[in-house]
């Protein structure tokens, strides 16, 4: 079959997964970090690399991009698929809790930087309209790279990641009225630059507005709906369809694909359903998130550095120093050390992925001359091509820095009311798990729970309880819950599968972590006992050791004899499980 009656794009699909499922582990292998590696890779067999060279060596057809608009558009559902995560870890609580940094250190970052950047190309010639647009397409830094490295180094939840996660949300806030700015900029008309700034806004906000309101009296019920049904097919269908089909609508009212997204995940972040659309998006997540760097990668060309040896160079230093440099200031300003400071400056001190479809508009408009269009273009893939090693060096740098001033820790900087830490995981939230749920609560024990039933849970939330919808089988959902920090997790399901499930993945993610199980017989018992449960309770020797004391006690039997009899059998069933 002739490549032309194959499927669509079925060459680029086979060599981009061959990359993702076999080249970019052994790349990991090695301690290559693998956003490098996708942009590494990007590099040498896109249309700038071997790409080049594929018409005198046939052969290189087959393991290369010979044209970038070929993987773009499934490019742009990767920064998708990763704002809807990052609508999933936001609510709008979460967000009014991290009000001042997002409002305050991330306006302020968007601002001076603009402002800096833009007075620098002001003075080199650009036009007004030119330096506006530079001057904040590049104050703007990378959430996928940064989010990515975050998360892989797990400091998501230290006050450096919190700081950095809040400026750039700030600055994915910003890309909305930025777009619709860049729109009416290149529109021909008299209004003044406030006027069409003014106007920027009031459409962003009266868009966004419209869809959350409408989403939260939509999604809750549909996604109540489907889950009762207990079809994995729908759930991931509408899981897709809420964040394409909102990041659809906003793209329509001529707003950011992104951003709406990211009002999807926030939507569905203020359900029970969060935790399980996470693990449903993840796999998408990853294997988009890498093609997108993929994208990057062959928009880079190597060979302008032989062309522009000093220029392009240069001015990738020249953003990133000036960018570092406010950030280190914004950051120590929070209440950061100077190292954690210098490391959070450092991994935000490149450019941004949005500057390649606000800079893409700008030209069509003609805001921007091609030539420098396309020169920053280089600017901002370089210095994302840069971040992962700058990132390494930042952490170094910012770890002696705080060894050499003497400052082991760093203030919190922002309230985490979602942040876990010492609690415990109750796993099946119907009789026995809401029973132990109200004991945990009138101790004072934090504690957050999972069950599959959506009716169960929705009755359970509505009276204030923490409980989320998900299989607590599956480990990954666990995690979600920071079952890495968790003081314990109690299994209360009887089947005896799923609780099995749910022991062997525990251990496999947190082999410290205390696991008390309930199970239906002494077998049940025993198997868990063995797949590594710290704690496992019988419901069948429990029932029957009461029901024998209370027979014990109706015939006479002196009450402390009763419980010692109790208790000898209890420890020689228990003893048997153990060993059995």
């Amino acid at each position: 079959m002739s490549e032309a009656h194959a499927l669509p794009y079925l060459r680029e699909t086979i060599l981009f997964l061959t990359l993702a499922g076999v080249l970019i582990p052994l790349l990991q292998r090695v301690r290559i970090n693998p956003v490098l590696g996708f942009l590494a890779v990007g590099t040498l067999i896109g249309p700038f690399g071997l790409g080049r060279v594929a018409e005198q060596h046939p052969w290189l057809h087959w393991v290369t991009f010979g044209n970038p608009e070929d993987v773009e558009t499934f490019a742009e559902l990767g920064v998708v698929a990763l704002m809807f995560t990052i609508g999933l870890e936001m609510s709008v609580k979460r967000l009014w809790s991290m009000r001042r940094l997002v409002f305050g250190a991330g306006s302020l970052q968007v601002g001076l930087s603009a402002l800096t950047i833009g007075g620098i190309a002001w003075a080199w010639d650009h036009t007004l309209e030119s330096s506006v647009v530079l001057g904040l397409v590049l104050a703007f830094s990378s959430t996928a790279v940064v989010m990515q490295l975050l998360g892989q180094r797990r400091e998501l939840g230290t006050p450096m990641g919190q700081a950095t996660f809040s400026i750039l949300l700030f600055q994915d806030l910003a890309v909305v009225p930025l777009l619709v700015l860049v729109t009416i900029m290149g529109q021909p008309g008299d209004s003044g630059f406030f006027t069409l700034m003014g106007i920027a806004v009031f459409k962003a906000v009266a868009t966004v507005g419209t869809i959350y309101l409408i989403g939260r009296r939509l999604v809750r019920p549909v996604f109540h709906h489907l889950a009762s049904s207990r079809q994995p097919d729908s759930f991931m269908a509408l899981t897709l369809l809420s964040s394409l089909g909102v990041a659809a609508l906003t793209w329509a009212a001529g707003l950011s694909m992104a951003m709406g997204a990211m009002l999807a995940g926030l939507i569905i972040a203020e359900t029970e359903f969060r935790h399980e659309v996470e693990i449903t998006i993840e796999p998408f997540k990853g294997l988009l998130m890498g093609l997108f760097f993929m994208s990057v990668g062959m928009g880079i060309d190597l060979s302008e550095l032989a062309r522009e040896p000093f220029w392009l160079p240069a001015s990738v230093a020249g953003l990133m120093f000036i960018k570092g440099a406010l950030l280190l200031a914004i950051l120590r300003a929070q209440g950061l050390s100077w190292g954690r400071s210098t490391e959070g400056a450092v991994l935000l001190s490149q450019g941004g992925e949005f500057a390649f479809i606000v800079v893409g508009v700008a030209m069509t408009l003609k805001l921007l001359n091609p030539a420098a269009g396309q020169f920053m273009l280089l600017v901002v893939g370089f210095s994302m091509l840069l971040t992962p090693l700058a990132a390494k060096l930042g952490n170094m740098l910012g770890d002696w820095l705080d060894h050499r001033l003497g400052q082991r820790g760093d203030p919190p900087a922002v309230p985490q009311p979602e942040a876990l830490s010492g609690h415990v995981i109750i796993a099946g939230y119907g009789r026995v798990g809401e029973t132990i749920g109200q004991i945990l609560a009138r101790h004072h024990v934090q504690f957050v729970a999972v069950e599959h039933d959506p009716k169960l849970v929705a009755r359970r939330r509505h009276l204030g309880a923490p409980v989320f919808y998900g299989d607590a089988s599956r480990p990954d959902l666990l995690r979600r819950l920071h079952l890495e920090e968790a003081a314990a997790v109690v299994l209360t399901m009887d089947q005896t599968r799923a609780a099995m499930h749910a022991v062997e993945g525990i251990r496999a993610v947190a082999p410290t972590v205390r696991i008390i199980a309930r199970a239906r017989d002494e077998h049940h018992a025993a198997a868990l006992r063995r797949a590594g449960a710290d704690a496992v309770i019988s419901e069948t020797l429990e029932s029957s050791l009461q029901l024998a004391g209370l027979t014990l006690e109706c015939i006479g039997i002196d009450e402390e004899v009763m419980l010692h009899v109790l208790e000898n059998e209890r420890e020689r069933r228990i003893s048997a499980i153990r060993h059995g």
